[in-house]
């Protein structure tokens, strides 16, 4: 069955040209993502796509040939919708793609002149990238040697690994904290997906990937031991994986719509689910631009939101799921569907990086304070 585009009023951000192209290509990247969920490998031609379109340097540094934009809210708000845009139309894209904007973000943080340089030859010639912290035990380590440093270990759910060209990888130093290291990610040789089974988000080729025995220079690190885990920008920046995962709710809720039949459409029970799944989706959506928003102004606050965030976007997920279940029926489940696809991607997805303990973190954070309080930054 052929994917039905992506219908939803597409938001627009202030004079970003990303939001548009991201816009032109949603259609096309939805129906690709068919074809890369009925056989999963590395989405190539969606991510061409994306580098063809420029979106894969909309975000890079200025002087790493990024788009200039007013302020930081403009951008965020740019990147925002961006995420969105592209989340509708396929999540595995999205994810990977939030990852390669993760990356562009922490060279503008960190990056040496010479740094940015390198990342502007890359995305040159269509260079994309990713982030890797998840690792195994006893994890990625700097060890050093009569010429220099190698690198010991692997990283796991490594999205993007064997088809992304570089990737900054966490790597501890003798005697530091976790430092980032520029590595290349696109050696099948140190790719193993066979483990990589799974019912959604197929195409990020979230499997594992060795770097023993690679040799960084120093031009290799990228920042300072501790710089990737420093907040608020570290847990603050989860914001940019829930646009991507409210794209997918907000595609979802449009199928069901789409697919809403007249009898289902006159049944004033069903109406009340369509009802819940909208102000689920409106409130996550509320959330998460909160969230952006307080993330660019660098409020130390925003780590607590973040949290919260996360918590409210995977409800709206779970919601939603379930009311498109119960709404369409039998036909959420049929392969080839986009209900069905969407759900496969989205229950994966929220899985991401413990949302209990964020949740948690979250709640703490408010019985500290009165969320309600006039000085409180938190509300």
């Amino acid at each position: 069955m052929t994917p039905r585009p992506v219908t939803a009023s597409t938001p627009r951000s202030a004079s970003c040209d990303g939001v548009a192209a991201a816009t032109d290509i949603a259609e096309q990247l939805a129906e690709l993502g068919a074809r890369y969920d009925a056989a999963p490998v590395y989405p190539a031609d969606s991510m061409a796509l994306i580098v063809k379109s420029g979106l894969h340097r909309t975000f890079a540094p200025v002087e790493s040939s990024g788009q200039p934009f007013e302020d930081a809210v403009q951008r965020t708000l740019a990147m925002l919708d961006v995420l969105r845009v592209i989340g509708r139309a396929d999540l595995s894209v999205g994810r990977l793609y939030e990852g390669h904007v993760n990356a562009l973000l922490l060279f503008g943080w960190y990056g040496a002149p010479a740094q940015l340089k390198m990342l502007e030859r890359s995305l040159a010639t269509g260079g994309l990238f990713g982030v890797w912290a998840t690792e195994p035990a006893p994890g990625v380590v700097i060890e050093s040697t009569p010429t220099g440093h190698v690198l010991k270990g692997s990283k796991s759910f490594a999205t993007g690994a064997g088809g992304n060209r570089h990737a900054l990888v966490t790597a501890r130093p003798p005697g530091g904290e976790s430092q980032l290291v520029i590595v290349r990610a696109d050696d099948p040789a140190r790719t193993d997906l066979s483990d990589w089974r799974v019912r959604g988000m197929r195409a990020t080729g979230s499997g594992t990937y060795s770097l023993d025995g690679i040799e960084p220079t120093r031009d290799d690190w990228l920042g300072k031991d501790g710089d990737y885990q420093r907040d608020p920008r570290f847990t603050a920046g989860a914001w940019r994986f829930t646009a991507v995962q409210l794209g997918g709710i907000e595609a979802l809720l449009t199928e069901i719509r789409g697919a809403m039949r007249p009898a289902a459409r006159e049944d004033p029970v069903q109406r009340a689910r369509f009802a819940d799944a909208v102000a689920a989706t409106r409130t996550a959506y509320m959330w998460v631009r909160e969230c952006a928003l307080r993330a660019a102004a660098e409020d130390p606050d925003s780590v607590a939101f973040a949290q919260m965030t996360r918590g409210i976007v995977e409800r709206a997920g779970l919601d939603v799921m379930e009311a498109a279940a119960r709404i369409t029926g039998t036909y959420s489940a049929r392969d080839g569907t986009r209900i069905d696809k969407i759900t496969r991607d989205l229950s994966l997805y929220l899985r991401q990086a413990g949302p209990d303990y964020a949740r948690d973190q979250a709640a703490q954070a408010w019985l500290d304070r009165d969320p309600w309080g006039s000085s409180d930054a938190l509300w």
